[in-house]
C-alpha cells in the first residue's frame, strides 16, 4: 500500500455508557478506494464523525498525512484534506448550483461584499475538476439526487481534499447513476485522492474498492484485499450469520387472480399494461428509470389515475381514483423513500405502526382504545423482530431496516389482499434485507399477493415467482424467475446484449 493518508488506531467512543466503538482501527492509503462496511449501528458513522472532528474519541489516535492527533477539530480535519459527503449532501436547496459551490469560500474569506463574477469562477473551477456539465444558475432543489451528489463532490475538491469519505453514497441512486458515480470515483483516484466508501452493498463493494474493513458491534471483524472476499464471507463478517441464496419457489399459488390489469395506460408514463397477480404470488416488476414501473404501481394505489384500462380485484372491477379507494380494496403500498413518503419521523414508532388502522382501534363512541393499540404495537414488534427498547421513541431513532419493518407493520395490520413494495430493501443492511425477504416469502405462503418494484436484480431473482420487465412505458418480457439468471435479466432490462 502507498503512503498512508489516514490511520486510526484503537479508537473508542461511548455515549451515556453505551460503547459505540470498542477499539477500532483503520488505514487508508494515498489514492486508495477503501470500503468501510458494517450493518447499521456497527459504529461506521461514529468513526466518520471522529475523523472529521465532529466527535472526540475517548481513547485512541487519528493520524492524517503522518501527523498524529488525539483530539481533532473540524477545522484541523479540513486543513488535513478530510472531506465528508453525508447522505443528505448538506446542500442549500433554495440556492443555485453556483451559490452552493462558492458560498463557503466566500464566508471563509470574510469578504464584506459578494462578488458574483468571483463566485462563478469558483463554481466553474469546481465542476471542471470532475468534468461535470452543470447549469450553475439552476436551483439545487430542482436537481436529481445524482446531480446533488456530484455538486457535493465538486465542493469537496475546492478544499484540496486528500481523502473523501462517502457515507452510503448510492442509497438513492439508480444502477446507471451508480455506474456514473464510480467513474467519478476512479477519476478522483487518478488524481491521488483517497476515497473511503461507506456501504453495506456487496456488489458495489466488490466493484469499486481495493481494500475493505468491516465493523460489527463497534469492533473490527475483518480487513484485507477485496479480491480475497466473496459474498458468503462478506455477509458473515457483517452479520455473524450464514445465509442461503436460493431462488424462491412456491407451491401454494392460487390459480385464481387476486388482481387483473387490462389495457392500463397513462399518457407519457405507460401504455397497454396487462397482467394477472395471483394469491400467494410474489411478482417482480423492473425496468430502467423512466420505464413507467413506478407510475404504474402508483396508479394501482390511487396516487395517480390511468387514462384508460381496467383494474379488477377478486374478480370485480375496481374504481381506484384516490388512495382511500385502494386501501378500502385491501391494497397496501410501501414507497421507495420511506423517510419522506412512508414515515412520520417526529412521531413515535408505535403511532407510525397503527396510524392506518385507528378506526379499527376505536370504540363505538370513536375514542381510541389504548389497550388495543398497545397490544397491536407489541404484537408487531415481536412478529417482525423490530429492534427497539421503547416504542414511544421517535421512529427516526431506528435503523433503516427497522424503519422499513414499521412501514410494513402498518399495512399488515389491515386486511390486505395485495401488498406493493417499491424498493423494499433500499438503504437497509444485509441482515435486515434477508429478514425482509424471509418475511415476504412467509406472507406469500399465507396467501398474500405481493408486487416488488426493484432494480436490484439479485433481489428479484431470489424473491419472485415471475418478473415483468418494462421499457419505454410498455411490458417487453415476462419471465419465470427460477429459470432466469442475472445476465439474462440485465440484458432484457437494458436492451443491451
Amino acid at each position: 500500500m502507498s503512503g498512508s493518508i489516514l490511520r486510526v488506531e484503537n479508537v473508542k467512543k461511548s455515549f451515556g455508557g453505551v460503547e459505540a466503538l470498542k477499539g477500532v482501527s483503520l488505514e487508508v492509503g494515498e489514492g486508495e478506494i477503501h470500503c468501510l462496511a458494517g450493518e447499521n449501528g456497527c459504529g461506521k458513522s461514529t468513526l466518520i464523525k471522529i475523523v472529521s472532528g465532529f466527535y472526540e474519541a475517548d481513547t485512541g489516535t487519528i493520524e492524517l498525512n503522518g501527523q498524529r492527533f488525539s483530539r481533532l477539530s473540524p477545522t484541523e480535519a479540513i486543513s488535513q484534506g478530510v472531506q465528508v459527503i453525508y447522505q443528505d449532501f448538506s446542500l442549500f436547496p433554495n440556492l443555485t448550483v453556483m451559490e452552493n459551490l462558492s458560498i463557503n469560500m466566500e464566508l471563509m474569506s470574510k469578504r464584506k461584499w459578494v462578488n458574483y463574477a468571483r463566485m462563478r469562477r469558483t463554481a466553474t473551477e469546481a465542476i471542471a475538476k470532475i468534468g461535470f456539465a452543470a447549469d450553475l444558475d439552476e436551483r439545487v432543489e430542482n436537481l436529481s439526487v445524482a446531480e446533488k451528489q456530484l455538486i457535493a463532490i465538486c465542493r469537496a475538491l475546492l478544499y484540496n481534499a486528500r481523502i473523501i469519505i462517502m457515507d452510503e453514497p448510492t442509497t438513492a441512486l439508480t444502477k446507471k447513476e451508480v455506474r456514473s458515480l464510480f467513474i467519478i470515483i476512479k477519476k478522483l483516484q487518478a488524481q491521488g485522492i483517497a476515497v473511503l466508501f461507506v456501504s453495506h452493498k456487496l456488489d458495489e463493494v466488490f466493484e469499486i474498492s481495493e481494500r475493505f474493513t468491516i465493523f460489527r458491534n463497534g469492533m473490527n471483524v475483518a480487513a484485507g484485499n477485496t479480491d480475497e472476499l466473496d459474498n458468503k464471507k462478506f455477509a458473515y463478517y457483517m452479520t455473524g450469520r450464514n445465509f442461503s441464496e436460493e431462488a424462491y419457489s412456491s407451491a401454494s399459488i392460487s390459480p385464481i387472480p387476486t388482481m387483473s390489469i387490462r389495457g392500463l395506460s397513462s399518457r407519457s408514463f405507460y401504455h397497454d399494461i396487462s397482467f394477472d397477480l395471483f394469491g400467494g404470488e410474489i411478482l417482480g416488476i423492473t425496468g430502467l428509470l423512466g420505464s413507467g414501473r413506478a407510475e404504474l404501481v402508483q396508479t394501482i394505489f390511487g396516487i395517480n389515475a390511468a387514462d384508460s384500462g381496467t383494474i379488477e380485484v377478486n374478480g370485480k372491477k375496481a374504481r381506484i381514483r384516490k388512495v382511500k379507494d385502494a386501501i378500502s380494496l385491501g391494497i397496501g403500498y410501501v414507497p421507495s423513500d420511506r423517510i419522506t413518503e412512508g414515515l412520520f419521523l417526529p412521531q413515535s414508532i408505535g403511532r407510525n405502526m397503527v396510524v392506518s388502522g385507528l378506526t379499527r382501534l376505536s370504540n363505538a363512541a370513536g375514542f381510541l382504545r389504548k389497550d388495543k393499540i398497545d397490544e397491536e404495537i407489541k404484537s408487531w414488534i415481536t412478529e417482525l423482530a423490530i429492534v427497539t427498547d421503547d416504542y414511544e421513541k421517535e421512529v427516526k431513532t431506528l435503523s433503516g431496516g427497522n424503519q422499513q419493518k414499521v412501514v410494513l407493520a402498518r399495512w399488515l395490520a389491515n386486511d390486505l389482499k395485495v401488498l406493493i413494495l417499491n424498493g423494499p430493501t433500499v438503504g437497509v443492511d444485509i441482515g435486515s434485507k434477508y429478514d425482509i425477504h424471509g418475511l415476504l416469502r412467509d406472507l406469500a405462503s399465507k396467501g398474500l399477493s405481493i408486487i416488488i418494484i426493484s432494480d436490484d436484480l439479485p433481489e428479484l431473482l431470489e424473491c419472485c415467482n415471475r418478473i415483468i420487465v418494462m421499457r419505454d412505458g410498455g411490458i417487453v418480457k415476462e419471465l419465470n424467475a427460477p429459470e432466469t439468471n442475472e445476465a439474462q435479466l440485465s440484458e432484457i432490462t437494458t436492451g443491451i446484449a
